[in-house]
């Protein structure tokens, strides 16, 4: 497949043969109000579902349906609670089941309207609904907004493994709001900077410069903000535009994530305070340092990131959370190995000597697992 991408004005286009994909990144108030232009000049049937995220501030979720019923009074809403929990078959077939019953067609249009998990479940919906619809998306967290809105990676969690059942579809249309990040709650919000790190680290850019500015991104500076969210979106398209599904670059951008999913995994599935539970960039930060660790021990790299995820008080070890400690750790040396990136004996990782360079490895030391785990988690 050719992909071919250009930035142009304040819009970052992005252009897929035979699919399309235009991302905005707009200095203006409200900007997803465009959806309703982009829609009129779309050859549709005027049945139009908004699958949204109950979690959204309701002031924005107003402003958005309205917007749209202006245009299309016949449009159609899902609501969804956009929690970890809920990325499963049973979300999956709510929104199917939706389509089922409106009678949509191939040209009909699903528009998701949330973080990670609403936007990876509706894109699966939205590339199997009669094998592919239209789907535009508004991402709503900020893990979202700087790194899973594009690249068409969609899905589901099933018998315990993240993501380990979907399909590669990719949005129309993407659309950042500058209000939407203004009423992102704070925790949201900061739990986004790990993976700006991450590509940071695997591209050798000036992103990490960009992130020691701490004034402008707390105080949600939106000019400088968009041009994170540009430079971010840029790095990962460098890493997928060749090899959408996988194969071999694009798992770089997988850098911290082994961990970071068995962390997850590890906790989603044994804390009943669910307030105690991660975000997914916030266990990225963690899966950074682990992946690090393994591979150098507490390199420079090491107290780089760490001292990044201290500027911004994210969590850089598990010491805080309230759970049996040895059978915390078991359980994530457990989902290491269920890891879906595994395709031989031993789980994926990778490994990052320099910045700049990384390169895909495996996790072949058990010994070293289990001390990374103890070292880098509980220490």
């Amino acid at each position: 497949m050719k992909i071919n991408y250009k930035i142009e004005n304040e819009n970052f286009k992005v252009t897929f043969c035979p699919d399309k994909q235009k991302l905005s990144i707009k200095n203006k108030k409200n900007s997803y109000m465009q959806i309703s232009k982009d829609l009129k000049k779309l050859n549709h049937d005027n049945k139009i579902l908004l699958v949204i995220d109950k979690n959204i501030n309701n002031k924005i979720i107003r402003y958005i349906i309205n917007d749209l019923k202006l245009s299309f009074p016949d449009l159609k809403i899902l609501y969804v609670l956009g929690s970890k929990k809920n990325k499963n078959l049973k979300t999956f077939f709510k929104i199917t089941d939706r389509l089922f019953k409106e009678k949509f067609s191939k040209n009909s249009v699903l528009i998701s309207c949330g973080g990670g998990v609403i936007g990876d479940v509706s894109g699966l919906a939205a590339s199997l609904y009669l094998r592919g619809l239209n789907y535009y998306h508004i991402p709503t967290t900020m893990t979202a907004i700087i790194d899973s809105c594009i690249g068409g990676k969609n899905g589901i969690n099933f018998k315990n493994i993240i993501n380990s059942i979907g399909t590669y579809y990719h949005p129309t249309n993407v659309y950042i709001s500058k209000t939407i990040i203004h009423h992102l709650p704070n925790r949201e919000y900061i739990s986004g900077i790990p993976e700006i790190i991450k590509c940071g680290l695997i591209d050798k850019s000036d992103l990490l410069n960009y992130i020691k500015i701490k004034n402008k991104i707390i105080q949600r500076d939106f000019s400088f903000i968009s041009k994170i969210i540009k430079k971010t979106l840029v790095s990962k398209i460098k890493f997928f535009k060749n090899d959408v599904k996988e194969k071999n670059n694009r798992l770089m951008l997988n850098f911290g994530h082994t961990f970071a999913h068995a962390i997850e995994s590890s906790l989603d599935n044994n804390l009943s305070n669910k307030a105690e539970i991660l975000r997914h960039g916030e266990a990225v930060g963690l899966g950074l340092l682990c992946e690090i660790y393994y591979k150098n021990g507490k390199n420079k790299i090491f107290h780089q990131i760490k001292n990044l995820l201290d500027l911004y008080s994210l969590p850089t070890n598990l010491k805080f959370i309230k759970m049996n400690k040895s059978l915390l750790k078991k359980e994530i040396f457990k989902y290491i190995f269920l890891d879906k990136k595994k395709i031989g004996k031993f789980p994926r990782y990778i490994g990052l000597k320099n910045i700049g360079r990384p390169k895909i490895l495996e996790l072949s030391n058990n010994t070293k697992i289990k001390n990374t785990i103890l070292n880098v988690l509980f220490s």
